[in-house]
């Protein structure tokens, strides 16, 4: 599994979840039920002060498990992708890439 982050623009349905994504030039759609949990951050590594009121967004990440293709259509493996969101801004980051269902080479 390969870890960073880059940026990516994502499309969501009004409950918020991901449907579509740009990264890397290309286009990809969601092609199986994503999932979504929270991860702790180190605020503390990060931010001086902690104002007041801003716990859910400042501690947790949201993160959600996708797979996409690049066509819907295609019969291919899919790619599966971690995405966080970040809660404030509503900006999203490419931060996992699941080697295990990358496709191999010879």
């Amino acid at each position: 599994m390969g870890m960073f982050s880059e940026s990516v623009d994502v499309d969501c349905a009004a409950s918020g979840q991901p449907l579509k994504l740009r990264w890397a030039g290309q286009h990809y759609t969601v092609c199986a039920e994503p999932v979504r949990w929270y991860e702790r951050r180190q605020w503390w590594a990060e931010e001086r002060r902690a104002p007041l009121g801003s716990g859910p967004g400042l501690v947790d990440h949201e993160i959600w498990r996708v797979q996409v293709r690049l066509d819907p259509q295609d019969a291919g493996e899919p790619l599966t992708l971690d995405l966080s969101r970040h809660l404030g801004s509503g900006r999203w980051r490419l931060v996992r890439i699941h080697d295990a269902l990358q496709p191999r080479t010879a």
